[in-house]
């Protein structure tokens, strides 16, 4: 929990400085999830990969303009994964639940087209298998990596983005299931400039 203060220190501090260079907007966005979440292990004799599943994403935003057409953009946003397992006929949901704050960098490229990446930190603040009692994942604090396009109409901003866990990150039961928790994923989303 330590680490999310410290980045939710850095992200304030990254606004205020922007702000008095009057280079700075602030947004909301929203947006939607498609992907899995990894692979489930059962007692090292049993691989199933995860069946995609849609899951959903809300937050602000600061974008910082470093020169005329390239900026850092910092993100920070609730973050809902969910995927199925499907084992022996039983389908299984798992669901994650995690604050992520992706800080990308971008750069105009034609017009209202923009392209961007860069690392995408994330707290896990739930982690759940439907009737499968999990411990706590390896790690509640990961990286992963996060690239992709953009429109900017004006106030509002569509993008398309692949996202994926860069270390592994596994949730274990007291039964020998394992679960990989890192996300694998493109993300559909939609933001307003205030």
């Amino acid at each position: 929990m330590k680490n999310v203060f410290v980045f939710l220190i850095l992200f304030g501090s990254c606004a205020l400085h922007a702000q008095e260079e009057n280079k700075i907007t602030f947004g909301v966005k929203a947006g939607l999830n498609y992907g899995d979440n990894g692979r489930i292990e059962v007692a090292d004799i049993l691989n199933v990969s995860a069946e995609d599943r849609v899951g959903y994403h809300l937050g602000i935003f600061l974008r910082g303009k470093l020169t005329e057409k390239v900026y850092l953009k910092p993100e920070l946003q609730y973050t809902v994964n969910n995927s199925t397992y499907t084992l022996d006929g039983v389908d299984l949901d798992y669901n994650i639940k995690k604050l992520d704050l992706p800080i990308l960098l971008g750069i105009s490229v034609l017009g209202p087209l923009h392209v961007f990446g860069g690392p995408a930190l994330q707290y896990i603040v739930e982690n759940d298998l439907e009737n499968v009692r999990l411990g706590d994942v390896k790690n509640e604090f990961t990286v992963g990596v996060q690239f992709g396009a953009g429109i900017q109409l004006e106030r509002i901003n569509l993008d398309l983005r692949y996202e994926r866990g860069l270390n592994k990150n596994r949730a274990e039961s007291s039964e020998g299931i394992r679960v990989d928790s890192r996300p694998n994923q493109f993300i559909l989303g939609i933001a307003v400039d205030l």
